[in-house]
């Protein structure tokens, strides 16, 4: 794969992991989450190639 390939995806990927990380952690402040563990799901979709990628987890509250 290219350099540029790899560096656009690295870019993507980063903007994913911080963007999602920030929504999460706000998400979490405004809730009482104590003891608590959440289903998650990310999807990614690049409809021009008929992808859609999903993972799924989960996330525990904050003590």
């Amino acid at each position: 794969m290219s350099d540029d390939f790899n560096m656009s995806m690295r870019k993507f990927l980063k903007q994913v992991g911080v963007t999602s990380q920030q929504a999460i952690e706000e998400a979490m402040r405004e809730h009482d989450t104590a003891g608590k563990t959440y289903a998650v799901k990310a999807v990614v979709t690049i409809e021009e190639l008929d992808l859609s990628h999903e993972v799924t987890g989960e996330i525990k509250g904050q003590e």
